[in-house]
């Protein structure tokens, strides 16, 4: 599936055969075809299954329809793409894009010991670029501390990805660069006179009412609105009705404004943690971010029912934003504890998609920790969908 536009052309092709070669031509070919024959600056790639045993077939296949400019992907547990979510089976998925004077650049980061320090090597300056796509290896990349580190060297650059949920079956980083299997690191791509908008879903909703943080450091909150923090906690849930105490029942959350001060913030400024723990002894709370004194933060909680209405309100959005055209297409990144898991249901986050952006060519994966901003900051999260989404 494809639609055309005067910069942007994108398409998918999707597959589930067993034989990867043949599965990976197959997709391939379909991107191409609905391409038409244009050149192809982008392919992102996405396999699972018996695709992780020689993962380096499926690239040959794919270089061989496709050649193109650059490649970046990974392997996955499970894969999103025509409008489908494949669980713990095999498929690839084939993204393949044509900007028309856009530029996009791919780069392989590995971390380095320098004497008594770790040095990222291969990362990109991203400032000025228009967005970037990261899709990291969960053992070899830091992700929290080079995404903190990205904050001050290019703030407002929205990047998103997802951490590669699945290795080769010989147990080695199931990253894809070029027409290699890279070792390690992270993989990804800086855009550069691309229109980018990025949608994050972190799938909770908010419960009873903001407070400011008072005192704290660190990940320790000491107060809230001038009172302990476990005892101002307490009195929120006491004060909930009782369908509110059943959705937190399933483990509390907070949202954290991150920009402290601003005063026209909205729900998807929150970055939603987990509540890591309280001490009773000096009425503390621990929570799994950096808080400051000044944060405004409201409890959260997350079910199947809030993050679907968050994901079609967070979609929704950027429909809006976008006015009367329709997207060239999206790269989709859902956390592997969604998907059936959550909403007993097939496909539903490839659905919503559809649903409030249109058929238009997406694929993507379920990642084991999700990329993307929240108040103008990247994070990584956890059982949140977040989309890249390519303006026309």
């Amino acid at each position: 599936m494809v639609k055309r536009y005067m910069t942007v052309r994108i398409a998918c092709g999707f597959s589930t055969a067993s034989d990867p070669p043949a599965a990976a031509l197959e997709a391939a070919v379909d991107a191409a075809a609905a391409l038409n024959g244009g050149d192809v600056d982008l392919a992102v790639v996405f396999a699972s299954g018996t695709h992780l045993a020689a993962p380096e077939t499926t690239l040959a296949a794919i270089h061989s329809v496709l050649a193109p400019e650059v490649l970046i992907g990974c392997g996955a547990s499970g894969i999103v793409g025509d409008g489908r979510e494949i669980e713990g089976s095999t498929a690839v998925a084939v993204w393949a894009a044509s900007f028309d004077g856009g530029v996009a650049t791919a780069f392989h980061a590995e971390v380095q010991q320098v004497q008594d320090e770790v040095a990222i090597h291969g990362l990109p300056d991203l400032s000025g670029a228009g967005g970037a796509i990261l899709l990291p290896d969960p053992y070899s990349f830091p992700t929290d501390a080079v995404l903190a580190n990205l904050h001050g060297a290019c703030p407002g650059v929205p990047i998103l990805g997802g951490v590669s949920s699945a290795r080769t079956l010989r147990g080695q980083a199931a990253l894809f660069f070029g027409d290699e299997v890279v070792s390690g690191g992270a993989v990804g791509v800086r855009f550069d006179d691309v229109e980018l908008l990025p949608c994050v879903s972190q799938g909770a909703t908010p419960i009873g009412p903001e407070l400011t943080i008072t005192a704290g450091e660190g990940h320790v909150i000491q107060e809230l609105a001038g009172r302990p923090a476990l005892a101002a906690l307490r009195t929120v849930i006491e004060e909930l009705d009782e369908q509110e105490r059943q959705i937190l029942a399933e483990g509390m959350l907070l949202g954290i404004v991150v920009e402290r001060g601003r005063p026209d913030y909205l729900h998807g400024d929150f970055l939603v943690r987990t509540v890591l723990g309280g001490d009773p002894e000096s009425g503390t709370i621990s929570v799994g971010a950096p808080i400051e004194a000044g944060q405004v933060v409201r409890v959260h909680a997350r079910d199947a029912a809030s993050a679907d209405r968050d994901l079609h309100d967070a979609l929704g959005l950027r429909r809006e934003a976008l006015g009367t055209d329709a997207p060239a297409g999206a790269l989709m990144f859902t956390c592997n504890g969604r998907g059936r898991g959550m909403f007993d249901v097939a496909n539903h986050d490839a659905a919503a998609l559809q649903a409030e952006l249109g058929a238009i060519p997406t694929a993507g994966f379920f990642a084991a920790g999700e990329i993307g901003p929240v108040g103008g900051q990247n994070f990584m999260h956890g059982f949140t969908a977040t989309v890249a989404i390519f303006a026309p």
